[in-house]
């Protein structure tokens, strides 16, 4: 399998320690953030920043995320799923005009949608790039912070679409909080 092949070579080349997880009692203090996985990025033909025709590699990724969310899910553990929701014809430069609020491209793909009423999940509209600033309230308290400390984290699987963008900096911006606490 490829993806096989390339996480061998990263895991040779990166100071990394690759290790199975096996999401169940014995994985106490893990919880999955899902990034962006909204129809304005997923869905054929939803947006300016979705694809415009079919796409294996992001139907694949939707699979994956689904089937890591209904195992969270099944085993009782938390699940946050980022939702890129910025105000109509607030733009995000450098970006075209995208997941505007009330457009339905803010909304989860539809093979995710069931996280909507799923006791395990929690949804966090962001207006930025950055999922952890996005989580920032008015009063300073930030709700990505919150969740991590209410279901007492230490390790996190992050998903999601724009892995180069939004993915990256929603966890460069989450490991500096944690090595900076």
């Amino acid at each position: 399998m490829q993806s096989e092949a390339i996480t061998s070579a990263i895991g040779e080349i990166m100071p990394i320690q690759l290790a199975e997880l096996k999401v169940g009692q014995d994985c106490k203090a893990v919880g999955l953030v899902i990034v962006d996985e909204v129809n304005g990025f997923a869905s054929v033909g939803a947006g300016n920043l979705a694809p415009p025709v079919p796409n294996e590699q992001v139907s694949t990724m939707v699979a994956e995320t689904n089937r890591l969310a209904q195992e969270f899910s099944k085993s009782g553990k938390p699940i946050l799923a980022f939702l890129d929701t910025h105000e109509p014809g607030k733009a995000e430069p450098p970006y075209p005009p995208h997941c505007e609020a009330g457009t339905g491209e803010e909304e989860l793909v539809p093979e995710l949608k069931w996280l909507e009423r799923d006791p395990q999940t929690t949804l966090v509209r962001k207006d930025c790039i950055n999922g952890f600033v996005g989580s920032i309230d008015a009063d300073g308290e930030n709700k990505f912070v919150n969740w991590v400390n209410k279901n007492e984290l230490s390790d996190l699987i992050v998903v999601g679409i724009c892995t180069d963008i939004c993915v990256m900096d929603f966890v460069l911006t989450s490991l500096s909080a944690r090595n900076h606490a």
